[in-house]
This record gives structure tokens, sequence and C-alpha cells, in this order.
């Protein structure tokens, strides 16, 4: 019987429960200061994971290379699938389609309303506009905006701009959602509220994996924490809080 192989060329590879698969992975920038050293890594289908580390520990490089915004110096980075080292460029805007992303800054279309910013990201990958007048009530309502959703996005609080960033990530239904610092400009009592809106979308399925430096939270939260410093993982626990600096 033929065993399966995944792939290593710029395709898909054979699926496994593998969401996140980082091996050796080094990073250097131009200027020959390692960003990433020796990374491995492994992320599953349905995981909740922080990774934390102070400013310089390399969460902003690790992001990028997640997302194919940089390209690992050595090693073996694949993500949903794909194999980011070997992928033809052709093919990144599709790998990108099948990523929930949100980022600190939301980067809403301000000229448009809530139901429109949703509606943008499906409209991206052609679905159909009956199918996406269905499916963005759907999701609007799943993050409490059902009675926003003719709102213009400059009369929303942060909160609720964060909400519609979240509803627009999670709309074409991916496997894995990324988030880069999503509590960063919000006041606690939003943070909390979106934090809770993660955790339920990762209960229902969807792996989440947030960069961030929150400590009150990652502590209170006793996901699994990956904690970067200088470049190099220095804790991985599946339970894990933020580790005090020396």
């Amino acid at each position: 019987m033929e065993t399966k192989k995944r792939r290593t060329s710029g395709g898909k590879k054979t699926q496994d429960n593998c969401v996140i698969r980082l091996e050796n992975v080094n990073k250097s920038y131009e200027n020959g200061i390692p960003a990433l050293m020796d990374i491995n890594l492994k992320i599953e289908k349905g995981e909740f994971v922080f990774i934390v580390g102070d400013s310089g520990s390399g969460k902003s490089t690790l992001i990028k290379l997640l997302l194919r915004e940089l390209v690992a110096t050595s090693g073996k980075v694949e993500v949903s699938g794909y194999d980011l080292m070997n992928i033809k460029r052709n093919k990144i805007p599709m790998f990108r389609r099948k990523l929930g992303v949100v980022f600190q800054d939301f980067r809403l279309l301000k000229d448009r309303n809530v139901y429109e910013n949703v509606a943008f990201a499906q409209r991206i990958v052609q679905v159909p506009s009956m199918d996406i007048r269905k499916n963005v009530p759907g999701i609007l309502s799943q993050v409490g905006l059902a009675n926003k959703y003719k709102s213009p996005i400059v009369e929303l609080s942060g909160g609720e701009q964060q909400r519609v960033a979240l509803a627009r990530a999670l709309v074409n239904k991916p496997n894995l959602l990324l988030a880069d610092e999503p509590t960063g400009n919000l006041d606690p009592k939003s943070t909390l509220e979106i934090m809770k809106l993660l955790e339920k979308i990762n209960e229902d399925g969807t792996t989440v994996v947030i960069v961030t430096h929150n400590r009150e939270i990652v502590n209170d939260m006793k996901k699994r924490v990956i904690t970067l410093k200088k470049g190099v993982i220095v804790s991985d626990e599946k339970k894990g809080g933020y580790i005090d600096e020396d």
C-alpha cells in the first residue's frame, strides 16, 4: 500500500492534523542580524495558542512568516497545507484567502459601512451575491453586530470596529485565524469581550493563534503559551502564562 507523503513543491501537501509546522526555521535580515533562530513549532487543528515575548523577541517576524509577508532564510514553513518556502508567487493570494487575519489597527474600509466591509471579503473571492446576502448577516450576528450592519465604520467604538474586523476575517470560514495584537488599541472591557469572542470561535472549530503583549489576558486564560526571547523559543506550555523577563 502506498504511503502518503507531504508534497514539498509550491502546491498543497497531503493534509494531516497540523495547521502550522515550522522545522529548523531561521530568519536573518539584510544587515545579518538574526530575528529568529532554529524555530521548531507545531500547532494542530483546533488549538488556541498565544505567542508572547518582549519587543524585539521575534513575534512580528514570526507572524510575517506565517502570512508569507517574509520568507525564512532557511528551514521549513508550512501553513494550512502550503509549503511557504516554495510556494509560487501566483499562489500566495489563494493561500492568504484561506486564512483569517486580524490586526491591531483594524484595517477597515472607512468609507464603507459594516455590511460592506464584511461583504468585501467575500467579493474578493467571487462569492455569488445571493450567498453574500446570507453569509454576512449570519457572521455579523455571531460577533454581536446584527443591529449595526448599516452603521458607518467611523461611528463605531474601537471594540465594535474590532468585531467587524473579526467578522471580515471569519466570513470565508478559514480553518486558521491569526490575530496580531488584536486588543492593543482597546479598553479593558472591549478587550475582555473580544477575547471571549475569540474563545467561542475556537470552540466552534477554528484554530486561533494570537500574538500579544497583554500579560493579564495570557495569565487569565490558561491556554497554550509560546514564549519568544531574542529570536528563540524559550518556553512552550500547554496551560501557560506570561514569563517575567529578568
